[in-house]
């Protein structure tokens, strides 16, 4: 059985932060909400409780009963988690004298003390709180102070219950994997989640779950179908069935080049020209939201038309990932955007749902594909989102915009490749702008569209920055696009990071 640390999550943004941190540290962790503890689930060895923007003095505040986990377990209380574990004790949490935010520079108090085991003096850690623990109840004992904050850090004696007023998640904490990692001690972790671990319990899993079933896969070409495709064949065999549908959204000739990539794997693969019927469910159609669900709701609609074609299709199986999850379901009741493994299935389905990588973050599902031994151009491929270019041509989509931000498309990623940039690069795209701007070709007035180029570094898709592409690239891809790009006459380059920007633009 493999062990997990449950993760209550309070509605923090570095939530999913504290999973990836626990992965790196082959620990298998699991998000819930902060009142959904899985109580009866043996596997649990730990939990950690995430910062919230709510004070814990605020009427809203997430209060939940933790009777059932406070001793039964170890605990590891992360800013808001730790203020209201002093809370439920007794203590006082009130607004400091002056919010503390960004870096501060730890002094263990108790280098003694399991939590702080290894942890160097004057280590810097990363604060982001309004409140601060002002008293402690009795049976609290301090272990870390900074400057400003008295108690940075506390154990609950005769407990395994510990709190930490900074984020030992984020990257600015010097020493956040030595906290976390001795927590993973105290919890006796094995650490044993790795990519071979992985695909071994996926695959018995999905046997056990899909049994003699036969399934229909949502094949994109991307690395998360493909590995999901290659974990369902390796399970299930001659009862997958793989469905690639070209909705008129792809990028240029994608739909002959993954139906080529695919050959080798054996898969039973199945392609459908569906462009008209995209393109006439989306006629008109500007909200992103809208657009995302019609594309999400004509996948099921094609996948359940198909499966009738079929004899005893049971399963849907999708590519979903952890951030696609996230960002889709919020606690706080708050959608960052709707994905269309996630957002845009309707809540009455013919078809059972699979998703053999629900819980992968994509840097995990690359490793699981060179773990299974898939092709490095298929594993290192650049995301693509599920909606493809109907979130990248911004409000409503027509086969001749889309023939533009194809071709445009096709100049940009191919450059990347032939500057031996591609690979330096988490994702990249043009997007084609509602604007149009006056220009001047050959001597005549012009008034054409705008595009903008965007390429972005990542991990986890959960943060991004902009990549600082060279100049001459820029200009060389600019001038091309103008130049081969009929109705195309302005170019320009998204310097904006996530957060505040998305990495896509609808």
């Amino acid at each position: 059985m493999l062990e997990k640390i449950i993760i209550l999550d309070f509605g923090s943004q570095t939530t999913q932060l504290i999973a990836r941190r626990l992965r790196e540290l082959n620990m298998y962790c699991e998000i819930f909400p902060y009142n959904k503890f899985p109580e009866k689930d043996p596997s649990v060895i730990g939990v950690i409780l995430s910062g919230s923007p709510f004070s814990v003095n605020d009427k809203d505040a997430f209060k939940p009963d933790l009777s059932a986990i406070k001793g039964n377990y170890p605990i590891l209380g992360i800013c808001y988690g730790a203020q209201y574990l002093a809370y439920i004790s007794g203590g006082k949490v009130e607004k400091g004298n002056s919010r503390e935010y960004g870096r501060a520079m730890l002094a263990p108090a108790n280098t003694n003390d399991l939590l702080m085991k290894n942890v160097k003096a004057s280590a810097q850690v990363w604060m982001s709180h309004g409140d601060t623990i002002t008293q402690i109840p009795d049976n609290f004992k301090i272990i870390a102070n900074t400057q400003d904050v008295p108690c940075a850090a506390y154990r609950i004696e005769k407990e395994k219950t510990w709190g930490v007023q900074f984020h030992p998640e984020v990257f600015h904490t010097e020493i956040g994997k030595t906290i976390l990692d001795n927590f993973l001690t105290i919890c006796e972790a094995k650490k044993d989640w790795t990519p071979a671990g992985f695909i071994e319990s996926t695959i018995d899993k999905l046997k056990k779950q899909i049994d003699n079933d036969k399934v229909i896969l949502a094949l994109s070409g991307g690395v998360d179908s493909s590995v999901s495709a290659v974990l369902l064949n390796k399970a299930i065999g001659k009862n997958l069935t793989c469905i690639f549908v070209d909705n008129g959204l792809l990028r240029k000739n994608e739909f002959e080049k993954v139906l080529n990539d695919y050959a080798y794997l054996g898969l039973n693969v199945i392609g459908i020209d569906a462009k008209e019927f995209f393109y006439k469910n989306l006629a008109g159609v500007k909200d992103p939201e809208q657009k995302r669900k019609i594309i999400g709701k004509g996948f099921i609609d094609i996948f359940e038309c198909e499966a009738k074609k079929l004899k005893d299709i049971r399963w849907l199986a999708q590519g979903t990932i952890y951030p696609d999850v996230i960002e889709s379901l919020s606690i706080t009741g708050t959608t960052i955007k709707s994905h269309h493994n996630v957002g845009g299935l309707p809540e009455k389905m013919n078809l059972k749902l699979v998703e053999p990588l629900r819980l992968l973050f994509k840097d995990e599902v690359r490793q699981v594909g060179r773990e299974l031994g898939m092709k490095e151009h298929l594993i290192k491929r650049h995301p693509f989102p599920g909606p493809g270019l109907g979130v990248r041509v911004l409000g409503d989509i027509t086969p001749e915009k889309v023939r533009i931000l194809q071709e445009a498309d096709d100049i940009f990623i191919n450059g990347l490749r032939e500057w031996n940039l591609y690979d330096e690069v988490w994702q990249a795209g043009v997007i084609l702008l509602p604007v149009q701007s006056v220009g001047v070709m050959g001597d005549e007035r012009t008034y054409e569209n705008a595009v903008a180029l965007r390429a972005v570094t990542s991990t986890d898709a959960m943060t991004a920055d902009w990549v600082h592409l060279p100049y001459d690239f820029l200009a060389k891809i600019s001038n091309e696009i103008i130049n081969k790009v009929r109705g195309v006459n302005r170019v320009v380059y998204d310097v904006s990071s996530k957060p505040p920007s998305t990495i896509e633009w609808e």
